[in-house]
């Protein structure tokens, strides 16, 4: 089976009161567009897929944004239904292909559950619907006694017992892209809105005697649309809760699983923990025994084994060792490296940093640009100054050095193995291997000096 996708994602998003396209905005840290086409791709395992987005709103910033994703598009300049909408993409459809239609702001939609529905178009129509509490609003699935589809039923033209009826339609539809080809086209609008209705193929198909097959999604959150910020919210607790329920289910300790947010992957070993309030961003990896503690954000990072990062600690683009202690309230930035044991401690940050291993950068210090040998010791205050305003230059500091508190390294300098810095000192040049080097003014005592007094 050959399948084409159509998702679309023209529409306006009047009521989320933002310039960016509705479709763009994030559920887990990926704009909804993106899941659905995500979701979709998963469908081509095993058969020819092609994906068509129909933009309309804000289509030079969807393509922007998906260039290079092998979607293609079409535009609809004028928002004139669903029905009109898919017809755009009539001209992308192939000969014995099945066609589905998906919404990109739906966006936790799951690729099993439109498996089902591909499953069940073969000779006609499959529309997915679900069971709602409280369907108000939402058009009636009508069934025969055999349970084939027979009509969708809008809330303001039902009787009393067609409204009783808590199976909704939820507009995804899949059927042959022949039937599709013929039948769009000749869709009326003559409605109150003045639109052209995706829905009115399931009447034409019943009136052909084609049967219409219901595929009910499992889950109302699943086949959800986002409409209002209020609703982006709900989907996006939804969705964290599913991850943070996964990640229990394969061992990780969380403190409160409605106090995490993943936004991208999260891979975790054996025995991991995790406290409260910790974001994790692009692709993380953990190892095993990692314990991250509260309010601490990691993006694009791997943890090796026995790592633990303190409170309120930011990982970003970095790579960590065994065994390492980062934080509280550490920050590493891109192109930072610590080997086994290394500790970064509290309000440290690095950038662009080897850090190597069992050494430490415990307190108030900034370590930029640099190469730190294994067994280093740099104290509290001691700043790589490795900027001249329009360069950046490389410190290095060899294995067993101490760099005493408040020293200023100005980049490009060495550190031999073994030396020693006093504290104070401000390094511009090259310290040997086991050498002491002092570089700060001499200190004078003044006697019977006399403090200023306020003037009356």
């Amino acid at each position: 089976m050959s399948i084409d996708v159509v998702i679309l994602a023209a529409g306006k998003g009047t009521r989320m009161r933002s310039d960016l396209p509705k479709v763009l905005h994030p559920i887990g840290g990926v704009p909804m567009l993106g899941r659905v086409i995500e979701s979709a791709k998963q469908l081509g395992r095993d058969r020819e897929l092609e994906i068509t987005v129909v933009i309309g709103h804000g289509a030079e910033s969807v393509r922007e944004q998906f260039a290079g994703s092998g979607v293609q598009f079409v535009e609809q300049t004028e928002q004139l239904g669903t029905g009109h909408a898919v017809a755009q993409a009539i001209p992308n459809f192939r000969r014995g292909a099945t066609v589905l239609v998906l919404y990109g702001d739906v966006p936790l939609v799951k690729t099993g559950t439109l498996q089902s529905l591909l499953s069940a178009s073969d000779k006609g129509p499959a529309l997915l619907s679900v069971e709602m509490a409280n369907p108000a609003g939402y058009g009636r699935i009508v069934r025969d006694d055999a349970g084939r589809v027979q009509a969708i039923v809008e809330e303001k033209d039902a009787d009393a017992d067609t409204l009783a009826i808590r199976e909704v339609n939820t507009g995804i539809l899949a059927a042959p892209a022949d039937l599709l080809s013929e039948w769009l086209p000749e869709l009326s609008n003559d409605n109150a809105q003045g639109e052209y209705y995706l829905t009115d193929v399931i009447a034409r198909s019943v009136s052909e005697d084609i049967a219409v097959t219901g595929v009910r999604a499992s889950d109302p959150l699943e086949v959800a649309g986002v409409n209002s910020r209020a609703q982006q919210a709900q989907l996006e607790r939804a969705l964290q809760h599913n991850r943070a329920l996964a990640l229990m289910n394969a061992g990780v300790t969380l403190q409160d699983p409605a106090r995490i947010d993943v936004r991208g992957s999260l891979e975790c070993g054996t025995d991991v923990s995790i406290d409260i309030n910790c974001v994790f961003e692009g692709e993380v990896v953990l190892g095993q025994d990692v314990q991250i503690g509260p309010n601490c954000l990691l993006k694009n990072c791997r943890l090796a084994d026995g790592t633990r990062v303190e409170a309120n600690s930011i990982i970003e683009d970095a790579e960590v060792g065994q065994a390492c202690t980062i934080g509280p309230f550490a920050r590493l930035r891109p192109g930072t490296h610590l080997a086994d044991g290394a500790k970064v401690g509290n309000f440290v940050e690095t950038k662009k940093a080897q850090i190597g291993r069992g050494s430490k950068v415990n307190h108030l210090s900034y370590v930029g640009d640099a190469i730190v040998g294994d067994g280093v010791n740099i104290g509290a205050g001691t700043i790589t100054c490795n900027y001249d305003g329009v360069n950046k230059s490389t410190t290095e500091i060899g294995d067993g050095a101490f760099i005493g508190s408040n020293t200023a390294l100005v980049a490009p300098v060495k550190v031999g193995a073994g030396a020693t810095v006093g504290a104070g000192s401000t390094i511009t040049r090259e310290v040997s291997t086991d050498e002491l080097a002092v570089a700060r003014g001499k200190q004078r005592n003044i006697s019977g000096w006399q403090r200023p007094t306020k003037k009356s």
